[in-house]
């Protein structure tokens, strides 16, 4: 059975590994990469390099992103992703395609498979993004695949009432999440080491646009680095940098000015991987931002979470989110409420044992009945 892997950023490349590597092992597979989007782009960490160090037989690379992030440059991003795999979908064919999640260059890959009659195999459809236009890309995504994995019950429900059927809809929770049991962090004497932290609690932050309110991001960004600022006072602040989205400079060149101004007390991450990027999760104290690491992952680290914004607006979350808005002062009473609670014991509702052997199983069976 041959089996190609869409990856098109950091994010939902760390979300696959616990599959590609059952993948990699099962001898029925043929596994084939197809890295594109921020994966080859050199200003968001160029993470392609941690793609090619783990040794799969077949990785093609297509680049299609340009540099600037207007909403005229990501529509002509999207239009030559297309373009792009137009070519790609007619010179290559699979039994089947994993595709993941709600981004831009994601939904243009799949489109340009529907005349190609590709079968795409999709991950957290379902869920709901309220201040990010990728609720939009999500659902075009879940419409136009086969096969269904969803991280919970109501997201099914979602999947089910989009595409008029419950055939081929599973509820597998979230794969990040698979083995999350046995993870061990990096020893902490080497992880703070390796990314020049001094030995320091730290905050660990990370902010992205909101895509449906594009004219407030410059404020948002704004309030975002005058509450960073204020909260240095009492920790570190670790950093992920920001994706590849409209308007997503704007926070980027923030959080920029901000190190500039204090330099010992903020730390910026292009790209941590996600060995490096749990271990960051496990040492922090807790997590602030819109990034859905923090509703989908952190609850299984036993960390707190403040969510800012509308991004995640939405989404099911567990009782470790804190929700609060752009705004300077909530943020950092926000963050003030997180630090006076001890660690979070309660469950993660995005969390089933089994995931990535499930999604095998299903996909085999799917496999022998076309």
């Amino acid at each position: 059975m041959k089996i190609g892997i869409l990856t098109s950023s950091r994010a939902d490349y760390g979300i696959y590994l616990p599959l590609l590597e059952k993948l990699k092992l099962d001898s029925d597979i043929e596994l084939e990469i197809i890295a594109f989007g921020t994966h080859l782009s050199k200003s968001h960490g160029f993470t392609i390099v941690d793609i090619l160090k783990n040794n799969y037989l077949k990785i093609h690379q297509i680049t299609s992103l340009v540099s600037d992030d207007s909403e005229e440059s990501i529509v002509t991003s999207y239009g030559l992703t297309i373009l792009k795999f137009s070519k790609f979908w007619e010179e290559h064919k699979y039994d089947l395609v994993f595709c993941l999640g709600d981004r831009f260059e994601m939904n243009a890959a799949i489109q340009a498979g529907i005349p190609f009659r590709v079968r795409f195999a999709h991950l957290h459809g379902g869920e709901s993004t309220l201040g990010a236009i990728d609720n939009v890309y999500r659902h075009q995504i879940t419409i136009a695949s086969q096969l269904h994995f969803t991280a919970a019950d109501v997201f099914s429900e979602k999947v089910i009432e989009l595409i008029g059927t419950s055939k081929n809809v599973y509820t597998v929770g979230s794969l990040s999440l698979d083995g999350i049991e046995t993870f061990h962090p990096i020893e902490k004497s080497v992880f703070y080491r390796k990314f020049n932290l001094p030995n320091a609690d730290f905050i660990l932050a990370t902010f992205h646009p909101e895509t449906i309110d594009i004219e407030s991001n410059v404020n948002f960004a704004e309030e975002m680095r005058k509450a960073l600022f204020e909260i240095s006072s009492k920790l570190m602040i670790v950093i992920t940098m920001p994706n590849a989205d409209t308007l997503g400079s704007v926070f980027r060149d923030e959080i920029l000015k901000l190190k500039e101004t204090i330099p010992q007390k903020i730390i910026c991450i292009e790209n941590f991987g996600k060995q490096n990027y749990f271990s960051a999760m496990h040492y922090s104290k807790l997590l602030l931002g819109n990034t859905s690491s923090g509703i989908l992952e952190a609850a299984s680290f036993g960390k707190y979470v403040v969510n800012v914004g509308n991004r995640q607006k939405g989404r099911l979350q567990s009782q470790n989110v804190i929700n609060t808005k752009f705004e300077k002062n909530e943020m950092i009473e926000a963050v003030e409420k997180a630090l006076g609670k001890k660690d979070f014991k309660g469950q993660n509702v995005y969390r089933k044992s089994g995931t990535a052997n499930k999604i095998i199983q299903i996909v085999k069976l799917y496999n022998e009945t076309i």
